[in-house]
């Protein structure tokens, strides 16, 4: 079997199929659920694959959920900074 894995799921053998399926809220896989996929994703995916997976919408909508699980301070003040900027200055990416 050729399955692609993520760099950010190290950790778990998982490809990028079913983490793609837990991130949309198709499957789950114990306690691995959805918001353990946008926090995983959040924490150690590059920005562009961030918004690439999520969207400007569904960070936005998610982001009150799943700050306070991000453990990097930089990423935390950085989507902080991002959450509240879009609304204001990009609202038609919402």
């Amino acid at each position: 079997m050729n399955s692609v894995r993520l760099p950010y799921v190290w950790d778990y053998d998982i490809d990028e199929a079913t983490f793609v399926a837990i991130l949309a809220g198709q499957t789950q896989l114990g306690r691995l659920d959805q918001d353990w996929a946008a926090v995983r994703l959040l924490e150690y995916a590059p920005y562009p694959e961030i918004v690439r997976r999520l969207g400007f919408a569904r960070l936005v909508a998610g982001w009150p959920r799943w700050r306070n699980r991000v453990r990097a301070q930089n990423r935390r003040r950085g989507l902080d900074f991002l959450v509240a900027w879009l609304p204001e200055h990009h609202p038609e990416l919402l």
